[in-house]
């Protein structure tokens, strides 16, 4: 079982980071939050989950454990797959989802994409206690992110990253306009947390 990987960052869009170390290459799916807080970094140490299912071997990475005890916590939930619950992360910090969770506020956690209204209850019922149990209630956000210039890097980026979410390029890039059209000067991250919120 891998722990956690330590390495060079050699590649970091906004669902994937690609760490190497030891001279292999780990491609790692991330979630908004750890990219956040390794981005502009040359060194990162992320905390690693294993998928293992018959036809692949995937890898998530965490900044921090609080983050993969949640998206562990997450996936123990039934109805919630590894790819909802990076989608989860992604749309909250792990201090908002906690909050939501602990105080049963159904329609945070609805408003995001792939959770209706029966999995938000689940999710609620089911980690309630859990994230206060372990502590992850505590835990405190990262801080702000630099603003990046309005550009089309910032789009395609952006497009990008929703794109292997699982979104259509289409509409997606109509949504990431207009975001970017109000506020032109988002960073890529804010972006894509803005377009979960109203891709449907």
């Amino acid at each position: 079982m891998i722990e956690y990987i330590r390495g060079e960052l050699t590649e970091l869009t906004p669902a994937l980071a690609t760490v190497e170390a030891a001279g292999v290459g780990y491609a790692l799916n991330i979630s908004l939050n750890t990219y956040s807080a390794v981005q502009g970094r040359k060194e990162v140490k992320l905390y690693v989950y294993e998928a293992i299912r018959e036809d692949a071997y995937v890898l998530y990475g965490f900044y921090n454990k609080k983050e993969r005890e949640l998206f562990q916590l997450l996936i123990s939930v039934s109805g919630v797959g590894a790819g909802t619950a990076r989608m989860v992360l992604s749309s909250m910090s792990v201090s908002e989802l906690c909050s939501a969770i602990s105080m049963g506020n159904e329609r945070a956690m609805k408003g995001i994409k792939g959770i209706g209204l029966k999995t938000a209850q689940r999710i609620i019922v089911d980690l309630r206690d859990k994230i206060v149990a372990l502590g992850i209630a505590d835990e405190i956000p990262a801080g702000g992110t630099l603003a990046t210039p309005i550009n089309n890097a910032v789009k395609d980026e952006a497009v990008a990253a929703l794109t292997m979410l699982g979104f259509s390029p289409a509409p997606t890039q109509k949504v990431v306009v207009q975001i970017l059209q109000a506020q032109p000067d988002l960073p890529v991250e804010q972006v894509v947390k803005l377009a979960l919120k109203q891709i449907k």
